[in-house]
């Protein structure tokens, strides 16, 4: 993984992974590093500034995420203009609902304050460079279709004129229902039939401002004859397949091979084709996309660049030209580092909206062209600080640890000298010590598989093997370099902490593209998390799993989180459909920044459906819900592959009295069977919490 460029740090700005704090009293005996001196105890306490630094919530979370002083994540859905709620007591709250986990809470509020900053920054751009040009963004609905998240955008894009644009037919559909704003933009971009085109020429006979953007040669002629059928002239722009690069996952959007758009011999085919029809005035954008997260502010300076020389030239052969759509790209800061690392970004929104005016002025005031409007098609950058998926975490695997028993005089020499090894580990050789170790552990599986030693014997080894490994990595923690051969230790030696989530599902980039999301828990934050982590969740599948996690100089491998504590009996809030003991008091963990794409594009895998999502707003006297949207049930999830849950309880039945008959089933057993069939299939898909 490359490490991301970042200025210097001073001394105590990036501690190293040893100089984690002592962690609260009712926590310090579950985890207690093998070797520890005295000096441990000199340590001072933990504290939530240790907390902030450690997940980097300051550098992602600004303007809308904090810790308050009781150790919980704090939401800020107006950023600095307005008041905050408690995520861990929210949570609760919710649970006390009936709401199980996991959880997506969706802050509309801050919906309407990423478009009030987007539009805040143009209009300072647009002052300061004096230009004689409007702005009008638009939301891309492909970001996240749900009905109230696309309702809340209209509703808050209202003022700013902010419109939508759509990829597809089906949100085609959406946009012409829900945009209602008088000026405000509908962009038609994506594949094109006869039945879209004509029915995005049809809107403006509504009064909306559809604009069709041609993005393939074969939808020119489609154009003109629905125009001249309809006895309506459309409004079109062009979508450029720009030279300049664009940078990260989705780089190849730009480029002659792009998957849309036209090329510069295209473009003139399509001046030429709409002059034929006395069309030419219908040509009125400029349309170009470089992708999606662009981490760097110099692609996005090429690419304006040279997309200002294409508008201008467009304008010089004829075109009535009035809009140029920079569309997407503009990037989140995923990981807090601020800098052109993929998760990251090295410039913020006034210095896009800066570079994009400035540079559109000077191209147009080079020809004596009069300035575009400036269209934008920001979508992450809209949509996704806007939700927090939250789940519990249900349990945890850890490999052995603790003293090993001394040895006995009678036992195999390989385990003699694995604990040789273990208890001559010290700072001078414990690289070398590693290397034994391991060497000595593929020899006592190698003398099981041929029988030379017992399963007890083998299970000595083992454990006498991760103690060696627990030791080792204690001393490597305190050091300033760790050997290449030792960096997978600290992941080798990671718990497991197993999740109610399916991956797939609420977080499908992480898995599919290995997306970065910030992940920490919400509550706990004043206590040190001596835990290293990954995440598995619940589906059958080995990719399942969340091991990559944002950090300030490249990519972790674990993550840092909290023992789980023992529950005692009685002293958690129970929901009604609460079926499942729980072994431990609750314990939720925060996945922040995926309100863009992830809800449309997760799958059933395992048949894990849509979490429960509310949508919440602040009030002057706390918050309220605005929507509730129930999670999928098992009779939903199962209907989507065709199964009847009618059907399925009569062959239940039909198996049931079968097996009372041949006497292999009790009358009783049978309807708890039934019973528990029927109740399950009325409920989520995730484990009761």
């Amino acid at each position: 993984m490359v490490g991301k460029s970042v200025a210097p740090k001073v001394e105590d700005e990036k501690k190293p992974a040893s100089s984690h704090e002592e962690q609260s009293a009712k926590n310090s005996a579950s985890e207690t590093a093998t070797g520890s001196s005295q000096s441990n105890l000199l340590k001072k306490a933990w504290t939530i500034e240790d907390s902030e630094e450690l997940y980097r919530i300051t550098g992602w979370g600004e303007p809308y995420f904090s810790i308050n002083a009781a150790g919980h994540v704090t939401v800020s859905p107006l950023g600095d203009r307005g008041g905050s709620l408690d995520l861990y007591e929210l949570v609760n709250a919710l649970r006390l609902r009936n709401l199980s986990l996991p959880l997506l809470i969706r802050f509309s509020d801050i919906l309407e304050d990423r478009i009030e900053r987007l539009n805040a920054a143009f209009s300072k751009a647009i002052a300061r460079y004096g230009y004689d040009g409007d702005y009008r963004g638009v939301f891309p609905v492909k970001c996240n279709q749900q009905r109230h998240l696309v309702e809340a955008l209209v509703k808050f894009g209202k003022p700013h004129q902010f419109g939508l644009e759509a990829g597809s037919k089906p949100e085609l559909m959406i946009a012409l229902a829900m945009l209602k704003t008088p000026g405000a933009l509908l962009i038609c971009n994506g594949y094109k039939d006869r039945e879209y085109i004509e029915m995005a020429i049809l809107a403006q006979q509504l009064g909306k401002d559809a604009i069709i953007v041609l993005e393939q040669i074969e939808e020119v002629p489609l154009v003109i004859e629905a125009g001249r059928k309809l006895g309506i002239r459309p409004i079109v722009g062009v979508r450029a397949k720009l030279s300049s690069k664009g940078i990260g996952r989705w780089g190849t959007s730009a480029g002659d091979r792009a998957k849309f758009g036209l090329t510069i011999p295209e473009i003139l085919q399509t001046v030429e084709q709409l002059r034929a029809a006395n069309m030419l005035d219908s040509l009125q954008l400029l349309h170009y996309h470089i992708g999606s997260q662009i981490s760097s502010i110099a692609v996005i300076k090429d690419a304006i660049r040279e997309a200002s020389q294409i508008y201008v030239e467009l304008a010089k052969l004829g075109a009535d030209m009035k809009y140029l759509d920079v569309g997407g790209g503009l990037g989140v800061d995923y990981d807090g580092s601020k800098t052109n690392f993929y998760a990251s970004k090295n410039y913020n929104i006034q210095n896009y909206a800066n570079d994009i005016v400035a540079e559109v002025k000077e191209a147009c005031a080079e020809r004596n062209l009069p300035v575009p409007t400036l269209v934008s098609e920001s979508g992450r950058a809209i949509a996704s600080h806007q939700s927090v998926l939250v789940f519990n975490v249900l349990s945890t695997s850890d490999v052995p640890h603790g003293t090993p028993e001394p040895i006995q005089e009678k036992e195999h020499l390989i385990i003699r000298n694995l604990y040789e090894t273990y208890e001559s580990i010290n700072e001078e050789n414990y690289q070398e010590a590693f290397h034994d170790a391991t060497q000595f552990k593929e020899e006592a599986i190698s003398l099981f598989n041929f029988g030379y030693l017992s399963l007890p014997e083998r299970a000595r080894a083992e454990r006498l093997y991760w103690a060696c490994c627990e030791k080792i990595l204690g001393i490597a923690r305190q050091q300033e370099y760790v050997p290449d051969d030792l960096e997978d230790l600290e992941k080798i030696m990671a718990s497991i902490y197993y999740i109610n989530l399916s991956v797939f599902q609420s977080a499908p980039d992480s898995w599919a593209i290995d997306q970065l999301f910030p992940i920490m828990p919400i509550h706990r934050l004043d206590e040190e998390p001596t835990k290293r982590a990954t995440l598995a969740d619940l589906t059958c599948d080995s990719d399942g799993k969340i091991d990559q996690f944002i950090d300030l100089r490249d990519v972790k491998h674990v993550l840092e989180l909290h023992p789980l504590i023992p529950k005692a009996q009685g002293t958690e809030p129970k929901t009604q459909n609460s079926s499942i003991p729980q072994e431990y008091e609750p314990y939720y963990l925060g996945m922040f920044l995926n309100g863009a794409y992830q809800e449309i594009m997760g799958n059933l895998h395992n048949l894990f459906g849509d979490t429960n999502a509310v949508h919440i707003t602040l009030t002057p006297k706390g918050y309220q819900i605005d929507h509730v949207v129930k999670g999928d049930t098992m009779t939903e999830v199962l209907g989507y592959v065709q199964y009847d849950s009618e059907d399925l309880v009569e062959s239940i039945r039909q198996q049931t009295e079968q097996a009372m008959q041949e006497k292999r089933i009790t009358l009783q057993e049978s309807q708890l069977l039934l019973q528990n069939y029927e109740r399950s299939l009325s409920r989520y898909t995730y484990l009761s919490s």
